[in-house]
């Protein structure tokens, strides 16, 4: 991963074109780069970055900012009420239990059971 201004970057090698392609992840909007090297990777990712911010200031857009980390769901006051009763039997708050349920989600191999 490359960071730069709060945005994450992630690398893929693409063979077809013998280079490294990324992509910034943190945001809506789709920004890539290319490079041969980590240090290409770097330069590019910035020189895109900041084309992005020019291009928003150009056409008056806020430029997308980098995800938050925060994740706000609705649910049904039942599947709250068994979330949070859950939460409590391991005396966590609810927010600690969500993420712990989330993070091993997304971990997960996708041929394995999620044991909560």
């Amino acid at each position: 991963m490359i960071e730069y201004k709060g945005y994450i970057g992630v690398v893929d090698f693409d063979p077809e074109i013998d280079l490294f392609h990324g992509t910034v992840i943190n945001t809506q909007d789709v920004i890539t780069f290319y490079g041969a090297s980590v240090a290409e990777l770097r330069k590019e990712m910035q020189k895109s970055l900041d084309i992005y911010f020019e291009v928003c200031e150009e056409q008056g857009k806020v430029p997308d900012k980098p995800f938050s980390g925060e994740l706000t769901i609705q649910t049904s006051l039942e599947l709250y009420c068994r979330i949070a009763k859950n939460a409590a039997r391991r005396q966590l708050e609810i927010e600690v239990y969500l993420q712990e349920i989330v993070e091993k989600a997304v971990s997960a191999d996708s041929h394995e059971t999620i044991n909560i």
